[in-house]
């Protein structure tokens, strides 16, 4: 970065950028450990030869949970070793058997996942949404950036289920909804994919978006199909039905690249595809509005009864499970307690 025409290439210059970034990503934190390290034990000395036995007791307890926190997130960042895992995420979330009351859902995991980006410092837009007929979406799609962004989300891929007493049903009885998340690693543009021309499909239409000049005048909005592989994406966020394409085509490279990579490691369970059908007995994670309220991941056993806190996003506890318990491969079992 120091060389005098670092920066002719600008293209260049960001993927040395990003490269040196992900290392001080990791570095960091080591260093920032050891010199907690060596200041716990100054503190350590300097209690012993104190007088003030109760003070420093508190402050070493307060200092050593400090640590010990700090400890818990090097560690989980050090189960970030996969490929993929530094790279940027692109979450889709269809809503499955249940309806109305499903599509409700997948909203609300899109409002869930959205504020949890938030909360980790990573940005996020949305590609493609397509309303229900009724209420809330049928299918969102959108994009996570950030360091280790698809490390993280990667936990969240699998069925997720709802139980609640229906808004929408006027005798006020309790539903079960369930909804699907698959998450992809957005690949870098250096990866060599043939995609032949010839093989896809691409057709424009009219945003279906809130309004705004322009945007649902003309048909900007883009969904390509590959047809060897059936795989359909779209984009609709911007206004330029060329950045519309650009956007799709990187995202179908990625789910291509997914794709691929499965039919490479055949003895795993499958990053991308079939999970499984979008109903009862195949999903990851249970979440309980009545008749009481807990959210329970069916892999890792963890469990909350703050409800209201995982739907605004506080799922890491759900993630660094998962990442502790070494990530399973075994995804595509269904996954059921004995009150299932």
């Amino acid at each position: 970065m120091a060389a005098p025409t670092f920066w002719d290439d600008q293209i260049s210059a960001q993927k040395t950028i990003s490269a040196l970034s992900r290392l001080k990503n990791i570095v960091a934190p080591q260093l920032d450990l050891k010199k907690k390290v060596e200041d716990m034990n100054a503190l350590v000395e300097l209690a012993e030869e104190s007088d003030e036995d109760a003070e420093m007791a508190a402050e070493l307890a307060g200092e050593v949970n400090a640590l010990a926190e700090f400890v818990d997130k090097v560690e989980i960042e050090s189960f970030l070793s996969g490929p993929l895992d530094a790279n940027n995420a692109i979450i889709t979330v269809h809503a499955g058997a249940g309806g109305t009351e499903s599509c409700d859902w997948a909203e609300m995991l899109m409002r869930m996942y959205l504020r949890w980006a938030e909360r980790r410092g990573f940005k996020t837009e949305i590609e493609d949404v397509q309303d229900g007929e009724e209420a809330g979406v049928s299918k969102v799609t959108f994009r996570v950036t950030g360091p280790n962004a698809y490390g993280y989300a990667k936990a969240e891929r699998g069925v997720h289920r709802l139980v609640r007493i229906s808004p929408f049903d006027s005798n006020k009885r309790r539903h079960t909804s369930f909804c699907s998340v698959d998450v992809i690693a957005e690949i870098e543009d250096d990866i060599d994919m043939d995609i032949k021309e010839a093989d896809l499909k691409i057709d424009t239409y009219r945003s279906s978006g809130k309004g705004g000049q322009h945007v649902n005048k003309t048909d900007s909005a883009v969904r390509i199909t590959h047809l060897p592989t059936g795989i359909v994406v779209a984009c609709q966020n911007e206004r330029s039905q060329l950045k519309n394409k650009q956007t799709a085509m990187k995202t179908l490279k990625s789910r291509l690249y997914e794709k691929l990579m499965d039919q490479k490691r055949a003895d795993m369970d499958k990053f991308y595809g079939e999970k499984g059908e979008i109903s009862w007995g195949n999903q990851i994670r249970s979440y309980v509005f009545q008749p009481y309220q807990m959210v329970k991941d069916l892999r890792t056993g963890a469990e909350t009864g703050n409800l209201q806190a995982v739907m605004d996003g506080d799922i890491d506890m759900f993630i660094n499970a998962w990442l502790r318990a070494g990530c399973p491969t075994s995804r595509n079992k269904n996954y059921q307690t004995d009150d299932d």
